[in-house]
Parts: structure tokens; sequence; C-alpha cells
């Protein structure tokens, strides 16, 4: 899949736009300083949105070309961002280790995203936030983005499940305008998530 992502980012321009995800921009405020991870961050829109806000941001992704134009991005805008090739598949999150975690339309495999999942609870620090908006199986179809498999997409019954563990604070499931780039342009059906890792686990 990397060189799918790698030919997509070497395009010129920006896949997803240069604007921060609005559901993130919603919650930033509410995540604790400190070190900040993201999975699946593309070319950095979302990563230097919060660089700018002060947090220390770690970005994810498996595209080589993605985390380049994400570090020059943030270069230009005057702040910095970390970055690691990688496969989430083989990332691990090391406990007690961020401040915030958050997933933005980073669609994976089901059990690869279970299995990522299930190391975010231990991974936030008590207190730490995460946050995700996705598309969810009804938004197949459509055609304003996402991909095309269901296995890919995921529901809020589904994450409450995944994210055992961590206290839900904001978690539904609804129809917006996603307007992020050309592939992400119209109604989708998305779902939404923010929760606290309260107590030690």
């Amino acid at each position: 899949m990397e060189h799918i992502w790698n030919e997509r980012y070497s395009a010129i321009g920006f896949a997803y736009g240069l604007e921060p995800n609005s559901f993130l921009v919603s919650v930033a405020h509410q995540m604790p300083r400190g070190p900040v991870l993201s999975f699946g961050e593309g070319e950095g829109r979302n990563a230097v949105y919060l660089a700018k806000l002060g947090y220390d941001v770690t970005a994810v992704d498996q595209s080589a070309v993605g985390l380049a134009k994400a570090v020059e991005l943030a270069r230009k805008q005057n702040v910095s961002i970390k970055t690691i090739h990688a496969d989430l598949r083989d990332f691990e999150i090391k406990p007690n280790s961020w401040s915030g975690i958050y997933s933005i339309f980073c669609h994976l495999p089901t059990s690869m995203r279970v299995s990522l999942h299930s190391q975010v609870a231990t991974g936030l620090r008590t207190g730490g936030m995460f946050a995700l908006e996705a598309y969810t199986p009804e938004q197949c179809g459509r055609g304003t983005g996402g991909p095309p498999n269901p296995d890919l997409m995921m529901s809020l019954a589904m994450l409450q499940q995944e994210l055992d563990g961590l206290d839900i604070l904001h978690g539904y499931e609804l129809e917006r305008e996603v307007v992020e780039g050309k592939y992400h342009t119209g109604i989708g059906s998305v779902v939404q998530i923010l929760a606290r890792r309260t107590s030690q686990l």
C-alpha cells in the first residue's frame, strides 16, 4: 500500500488540503499539553495545526513522500514536528507515553485497527485524550471520500468495544459535509470519538 500513498502524495498540491480537520479543531483545546501522536498523518495538515498550538507532535505514516511534505509544511509554518516512517501494522505504542493520540480518516483493516486501538488506552497517560474521525460503513458507495471496502470503515459500536478502558466523552455517528481537498468532498457518513483515560489500567 505504501506505493499507492506515495503516488497520491507525489502529485502537486495537497491531496486533502491544507486546512486541519474541523472535528480535530473543535476538540484540540481539550487535549492536555505534552506529546501527541498522530496515526496516518499523511501530508501534515493536522500535525502542523497542533504544533502551532504548542503541542509536541509525532506523526506516523507509511508514506515517506507524505511525511516529507509534512516536514516541509511545518518548516514553512515556522514549527517543527517529529515523523516516524512506519506501517501501523508494526507500530508499537509505548505505555503511558502520550498526552494525546488522534486518528483522522485513518482507515485500516479491522484486525489491524483492533490491535492498534487496544494499545491506545495504555499508551495514553492518565488524563490523556484520544480523538478520532472516520467514515462509517454507510459511506460506501457515496463517492464523496473514503475507501470502497467496508472492512476499512468503523462504527460507533465497534469503537466503543475497541476502546474499552477509556471514558468516551463524545461518541456520535452523523452525516456532515466534509471538504478536505479533492478526495474528501461532499456529504459523508462519519463517526466521531473523543475519549479520555481517567485511571491507571
